[in-house]
């Protein structure tokens, strides 16, 4: 409930003139409602044209710069080398072609059992 309140007060407090920082909203809950939530969020902060950095993991957000033409996607490029995954720290355009964050987290776990 905490993060819908910290949602709910960015997003009535947004200006154009705001730098948001958004990460995994809607997270934690069922994956419908949390694509819903996530999707009105980030359609409502375009429409306040505030500058909005978005982190989800939710892929089908992708298509949003088609009905929000001020909406770019874009991601750190990454690579596997020794069997971990090494994020280079350079922004790319467009969506990510992989998820990496369940790939990291399945690797650690299955190294400390």
């Amino acid at each position: 409930m905490v993060e819908m309140s910290e949602t709910a007060n960015i997003l009535h407090n947004a200006t154009e003139r705001s730098l948001v920082l958004m990460d995994e909203v809607g997270r934690g809950t069922s994956t419908f409602d949390g694509l819903s939530l996530a999707w009105a969020a980030a359609e409502r902060l375009a429409q306040l044209r505030a500058y909005t950095l978005f982190a989800t993991h939710y892929f089908e957000l992708t298509v949003l710069p088609e009905s929000e033409p001020l909406v770019a996607n874009v991601h750190l490029n990454a690579t596997e080398h020794n069997e971990r995954i090494v994020f280079l720290h350079h922004v790319l355009p467009g969506p990510a072609s992989q998820s990496y964050g369940l790939a990291w987290r399945s690797w650690r776990v299955c190294r400390h059992r």
